[in-house]
């Protein structure tokens, strides 16, 4: 599921977001108190929690662009289908024409701003469910740039494709040519659930509302892409190689809610 970031011209992969009505308030206060981060093992060093009237652009860049993104997605990439409503990153994808594409969305990443090496990493999302929907919240290494793609590492920490109730979490890197190691996991995806990775010099673990289901080890020399800084990235694809190029516009627009996005690393 390899993607192009644009303007740089560089093979990456994958893709991410989230759907549904927002939370009450007071709700959220409730979920933040009960999933809250292990403080005996863990400090918080930088979050979001999308509580401006903006989005903070000290944090984040928007990528634009519709050429496909190395998975012949078919969305358009653009600032404008970002939004920010009663405490939540709001990425919606819609039904219209810009240039060759059909489609709308927006893709966000930290990529010189906000990069972590080691930590956990997490956010609260609740992701849109159709068939052709491709939400992601992911991670690249820092310097995709300079080795390009899979030689920076990629981590996923979160995927859905299409109407089924599978959440995907998975590595890719290169060893001698592009390597993978991802699991599953069944779940509602269109209620809010926090998806996590917990990441240190041996071994990298997914969680989804604090449940692992899945780890890779890192203490090998054939993984050394993941003791480097990494940026963030959420989005929202619309179609491609992996769900496929049907899409039910019927269920659009749809709109994918992130909750916050908090990174820990241990004290």
């Amino acid at each position: 599921m390899k993607k192009y970031i644009a303007g740089y011209g560089l093979v990456i992969i994958s893709t991410l977001l989230l759907f549904s009505f927002c939370t009450p308030s007071s709700e959220k206060q409730v979920v933040d108190v009960i999933n809250q981060s292990d403080t005996t093992t863990y400090q918080l060093v930088w979050a979001d929690e999308f509580n401006e009237t903006l989005i903070d652009t000290s944090a984040w860049n928007f990528e634009t662009g519709g050429d496909g993104w190395g998975n012949h997605e078919q969305e358009y990439y653009q600032p404008q289908n970002a939004s920010i409503e009663n405490g939540n990153l709001v990425i919606t994808a819609k039904k219209e024409k810009v240039g060759d594409n059909n489609y709308t969305s927006t893709r966000m990443t930290t990529l010189g701003k906000k990069e972590f090496q080691y930590g956990k990493i997490e956010a609260r999302i609740k992701i849109p469910v159709g068939q052709g929907f491709w939400p992601a919240f992911w991670m690249l290494g820092s310097n995709i740039q300079q080795v390009d793609w899979p030689a920076c590492g990629e981590t996923d920490i979160m995927e859905h494709i299409n109407t089924d109730s599978i959440i995907y979490g998975t590595l890719h890197w290169d060893d001698n040519g592009h390597q993978q190691s991802g699991d599953k996991i069944a779940s509602t995806p269109s209620e809010y659930h926090i998806y996590s990775v917990e990441w240190n010099k041996d071994a990298i673990k997914w969680f989804i509302d604090g449940k692992q289901y899945h780890k890779v080890k890192i203490n090998t020399n054939a993984t050394t892409e993941f003791h480097q800084p990494f940026f963030i990235l959420l989005n929202f694809a619309i179609g491609g190689d992996w769900p496929g190029q049907q899409v039910d516009d019927s269920l659009l627009p749809a709109k994918m809610y992130v909750d916050y996005v908090r990174v820990y690393q241990e004290k």
